[in-house]
């Protein structure tokens, strides 16, 4: 990539700093085996940087093209595509999804007493599609180990022992999923809460139903192929896997522990689960694509993917009384950015400024991250995206969003 921070008006001494801040405090101590950083404003790559190792066993360096694991990066490509769908006419936000999946017509939710128990109780309304789009389902991740288990389902893909993802059977898919999750008792009446879950894999349902395509020749067709992302998918082609990143979890010690090798990796084969709330790979380069087509609303290098209405639409705070997530999400609930100061669109947290979330930003910038550590945020008032890559499971380890928002503002220089 081409670097010019002067053009994206930023003093380029400044930036180095972020480089020195990663090296100083995560890389030289092993806290990260290695990242990658890329900051774009006004169309102008300022900062551009491979640092470390993308595979520590092997000692092999962070490139220019390392395939990452997106994890929850994946959610907001997404609602890009089922976005796609809603500018055909062919849904409203206010739908119920059952109109598309009907297996979740009468839903159930789970409603605790004051003495402890629990009763079953008619869900007072129906799951809409904006319910599923903003994680207000009343759907939940499971606990570790159980049947409907994020971690679980995630980790062990289609594998080979007969027992299959997390319990559903081996060769679960989207449509498996579903009848699963609909089986299951909402935790709260739709609409009243925020709860990070299987919503987006509904939406990703959706898309299949909506569309008559399987979501990831979709999702091939509707956004990778328009905005040439050729090293996105849900699996890493075999003459591309040593440039896919090892995963690293810290042990007990609190040292780098090898998660899952590149070389014996399942992402080495097409899983039948195309999970939209976590299953992508690819590269920043890919991710940039992605991001320059929200920033200039739906539309890069003459080739548009949403119409610029829809994409304010998307990255629009929708929480009721256009509050934060603090205020709406489930006590002991999780999110990939800060509750406080944050609101939620379709797909994407909408901050409310500097202000309300304690930290350096615009009104208006939207952003989300990943499991493995991965953020980025886009800020249409500086015209500026930045993206941080790694691969350190579970995120939150470290707060890296935070830490590179302080410095990449502080090296605008204009």
């Amino acid at each position: 990539m081409k670097v010019n921070p002067d053009a994206a008006g930023f003093d380029p001494d400044r930036l180095r700093l972020v480089d020195d801040h990663l090296r100083q405090h995560y890389l030289d101590p092993r806290k990260i085996a290695g990242c990658q950083v890329a900051v774009v404003r006004r169309g102008q790559i300022a900062h551009h940087r491979s640092l470390g190792a993308m595979d520590l066993e092997r000692d092999r360096p962070v490139v220019d093209d390392t395939i990452w694991r997106l994890y929850s990066m994946t959610k907001p490509i997404t609602g890009v595509a089922l976005l796609t769908l809603y500018e055909q006419g062919r849904f409203q936000l206010t739908d119920p999804i059952h109109r598309f999946l009907p297996e979740f017509r009468d839903m159930k939710v789970k409603e605790r007493l004051d003495d402890g128990t629990s009763r079953l109780v008619d869900a007072e309304q129906p799951i809409t599609v904006r319910d599923a789009m903003m994680h207000m389902t009343g759907i939940g991740y499971g606990p570790r180990g159980a049947r409907l288990d994020m971690a679980t389902i995630g980790r062990r893909r289609d594998d080979d022992s007969g027992a299959g993802p997390g319990g559903l059977g081996r060769g679960a898919t989207l449509d498996t999923l579903m009848q699963g999750l609909a089986g299951e008792p909402l935790r709260f009446q739709p609409g009243t809460h925020w709860l990070y879950s299987w919503s987006t894999d509904v939406c990703a349902r959706l898309v299949e139903v909506i569309s008559g395509q399987a979501f990831d020749e979709y999702l091939q067709a509707a956004v990778f192929d328009p905005l040439g992302m050729g090293d996105t998918g849900f699996h890493v082609q075999e003459e591309d896997v040593d440039r896919l990143a090892a995963l690293y979890t810290r042990n007990a010690d609190k040292r780098l522990e090898l998660l899952d090798d590149p070389e014996t990796s399942p992402l080495r084969r097409k899983p039948t689960l195309l999970l939209g709330g976590g299953g992508l790979v690819g590269t920043t380069h890919d991710y940039v694509r992605f991001c320059e087509m929200l920033l200039n609303g739906g539309e890069r290098e003459g080739v548009r993917v949403l119409g610029r209405k829809t994409v304010e639409l998307m990255t629009s705070n929708h929480l009721p009384g256009e509050g934060d997530l603090r205020g709406v999400a489930l006590p002991g609930g999780y999110g990939e950015v800060g509750f406080d100061g944050n609101g939620f669109g379709l797909q994407v947290a909408v901050g409310l400024g500097g202000a309300a979330t304690g930290a350096v930003g615009t009104a208006g910038d939207f952003m989300w991250g990943g499991a493995a550590s991965t953020v980025f945020w886009i800020d249409p008032t500086e015209e500026l995206y930045a993206i941080f890559m790694t691969q350190l499971l579970p995120s939150g380890v470290y707060d890296f969003r935070g830490q590179l928002r302080s410095l990449v503002y502080a090296a605008i220089d204009d």
